[in-house]
């Protein structure tokens, strides 16, 4: 197994690890171990792509497990801010749905030997979507271990987290399903799905 599939793999593994210290209340600065173990975990999403296609490492294995591996990571994180009562349940029904979607299809159309190429809209879904989520991962620490902090960002008292959680994950979700149609058209004309 090359470098690019073992980060992909190690961020499959960080998944549960996040989740579980991310929501784990009895250890200290919870909220902020699970956030590093987060960025440690996009982090691994970036240098394995570019490591893949610098070197020229590119593997099907790798086509198929490094977005099932960015999607077991977002999710988990959609998962627990869900359970803080932090994200709108609809925000995880459509990011999820668009998720099978376009996976069902990635594996249909690697059947057929078709690789159908990620649009620039399913990128900047991605990105902001971790990106996003370490902003609400960090707004929550700040909340839990410095409130007066919080008070300083916002002197008058009037900060909502949960508003600006759904604001940003619905931006996310916006991006979900626009790319997720972009998609959809593209397979539509290139996979045979007579076969």
């Amino acid at each position: 197994m090359n470098l690019p599939n073992k980060l992909t793999v190690a961020r499959m593994v960080m998944t549960p690890v996040f989740l579980f210290v991310f929501l784990f209340e009895p250890l200290p600065h919870h909220y902020f171990w699970g956030l590093l173990v987060f960025i440690i975990g996009s982090v691994t999403d970036f240098l394995d792509g570019a490591i893949a296609r610098k070197y020229e490492m590119i593997t099907v294995f790798g086509k198929l497990a490094d977005p099932v591996a960015d999607k077991m990571l977002t999710t988990a994180a959609l998962l627990a801010f869900l359970k803080m009562n932090l994200c709108s349940v609809w925000i995880v029904m459509i990011i999820l749905t668009r998720e099978f979607l376009i996976t069902s299809l990635r594996l249909v159309s690697s059947t057929q030997g078709v690789v159908i190429p990620a649009n620039i809209f399913g990128k900047i879904k991605t990105a902001t979507q971790m990106v996003f989520t370490i902003i609400i991962m960090i707004f929550i620490e700040i909340k839990a271990e410095f409130p007066s902090l919080l008070e300083k960002i916002c002197p008058s008292g009037n900060f909502n987290l949960a508003a600006l959680s759904d604001i940003l994950l619905w931006i996310t979700a916006v991006f979900a399903v626009v790319s997720g149609i972009i998609y959809l058209r593209k397979s539509l004309k290139i996979i045979d799905f007579t076969m």
